[in-house]
């Protein structure tokens, strides 16, 4: 029960070479009951990469107003949990979502964990952020708590990893977790797309609590992000300025267009009611070198007859995301670097993605 309480709050304080994983040799630290647990140094025993997010942190939101609260605030319906069995957490649910301000622009992209209901308990909701923004996220959800009987307070004793198969062809499979880390653990398909694998809560050694789990490197974790396609956090989605459809929200679903009133809910329906959206974020490859301080966000993306095509958003060395009309993709593009060089960039289409897209 202590597990329990603890994730409530009531006690204290596909493809391509980023699935070729640059595994670390994990440390062997376990739950209190290791003596259950295998050792996964062995690397022919890997199957699963497990990576640590620190730049990602959590805020709880619990209270019998928390789900009409949530509903008010965000793009998307909630993540109702499956009913409790026991102790157990594994029937939380996750779901994807963007706060939005009152001219439709993103504020903050969250992951939305819905904890299982137990009797006499309050509905709970655990949001995953950008790290940055956590203080941000409380302060607006404080601003328009108003009356509602709600409690929102960060929630560090948790921390977020993301779980993903060495080989692509695993991407759909389930990820197995040691039986005795299911009472104080949350484990959940990541919402956004199947090609970003499971999102594991815990306060333990997310390699340790996978069966075949190694420690990933986390630049491994953002260069296959960025190469499907998948913004996450402040410096992919400026607060403020990023758009919800033009960041693909609607193909991460990450948002209801039947759902009941949100704050920045009427630019976001008309754009989609008109049905054109002329820009998108694109994962982009560079060819060629690199200036040594990258690419700045913002810098313009130009076809090669010198038009504006878009600019770029951020990335991690030869990858990244830009924003970029659509029929500008297809043709050679570049950048203009600070010291008068070009370097030349190729955008594509995410596998992922519906087809009509394409």
């Amino acid at each position: 029960m202590a597990a329990a309480a603890l994730l409530r709050g009531a006690a204290p304080g596909c493809g391509g070479p980023a699935w070729s994983w640059r595994l670390r040799a994990a440390p062997r630290r376990h739950l209190a009951h290791s003596g259950c647990c295998q050792s996964a140094d062995s690397a022919s025993g890997a199957t699963w990469a497990c990576f640590l997010l620190g730049e990602r942190a959590l805020v709880r939101v619990r209270g019998p107003d928390s789900a009409p609260f949530l509903l008010g605030l965000l793009t998307n319906e909630l993540p109702l949990p499956g009913p409790a069995v026991g102790e157990a957490s594994t029937s939380a649910r996750a779901g994807y979502a963007h706060f939005l301000n009152v001219q439709g622009r993103t504020l903050y992209d969250v992951i939305l964990y819905g904890l299982p209901e137990r009797p006499g308990e309050q509905p709970t909701f655990l949001l995953e952020c950008d790290s940055s923004a956590r203080d941000a996220l409380q302060t607006h959800l404080l601003l328009h708590k108003i009356r509602r009987k709600v409690t929102v307070e960060p929630c560090p004793e948790l921390r977020v990893w993301a779980v993903l198969p060495r080989a692509p062809g695993d991407a759909g499979g389930a990820v197995p977790l040691r039986k005795e880390a299911e009472c104080a653990a949350i484990l959940t398909r990541d919402p956004r797309t199947a090609c970003m694998g499971w999102r594991l809560l815990s306060q333990g050694e997310g390699s340790a609590l996978v069966p075949g789990g190694r420690l990933g490197d986390l630049q491994d974790y953002h260069r296959h992000r960025y190469q499907q396609g998948v913004p996450e956090g402040v410096h992919d989605l400026p607060p403020g300025v990023a758009l919800p459809l033009e960041s693909n929200l609607a193909f991460m679903n990450g948002i209801s267009f039947t759902k009941g009133c949100y704050i920045g809910q009427e630019l976001t329906a008309r754009t989609h009611h008109m049905g054109v959206i002329r820009k998108r974020l694109f994962p982009v490859q560079f060819s060629g070198a690199v200036p040594g301080g990258g690419i700045a966000p913002g810098a313009p993306v130009l076809t090669e007859a010198g038009q504006a095509a878009g600019k770029y958003r951020a990335g991690l060395g030869d990858v990244g995301l830009a924003l970029l009309r659509s029929e500008k993709i297809k043709g050679p593009l570049h950048i203009r670097t600070s010291e008068s060089g070009l370097v030349a960039l190729t955008a594509s289409v995410p596998g992922w993605w519906p087809t009509a897209t394409k």
